[in-house]
């Protein structure tokens, strides 16, 4: 692993009661790894691990895990992504989409404008 990426990842073996295990999900490729919750860093850090771990460095990503009731929730900043980790029980379960950019078509005066379309997970 790149090494910003090593001091997330913990090893399965370690026992540690604080390990938890992350399974990601991306198109059909799943990941599963584990991180120590004490070490989990921020959500930037852990939204470029996915990249790396799915080789999609250069993709921008809508991310969400399911909560404890099966809901799907957003991982877009710090405070959500902690909370994420705090639901995690044992597992936590991630869902990778790209974001979709669509162009949205005017009059043959206008322009076309990009604008970010949102797909839900």
């Amino acid at each position: 692993l790149h090494r910003s990426f090593t001091s997330l990842v913990t090893r399965a073996s370690s026992g540690c009661l604080g390990t938890m295990e992350v399974k990601s999900k991306f198109g059909a490729e799943f990941c599963w790894f584990s991180l120590e919750r004490s070490k989990s860093g921020r959500f930037e850090e852990f939204y470029g691990l996915l990249q790396h771990l799915h080789k999609i460095p250069s993709v921008d990503l809508l991310m969400g895990f399911a909560d404890l009731h099966g809901d799907l929730l957003p991982i877009n900043n710090d405070d959500n992504y902690h909370k994420a980790i705090s639901t995690a029980n044992p597992l936590l379960r991630i869902f990778i989409q790209k974001k979709v950019r669509s162009l949205r078509f005017r009059s043959q005066h206008e322009s076309m404008e990009p604008s970010v379309g949102i797909i839900k997970l």
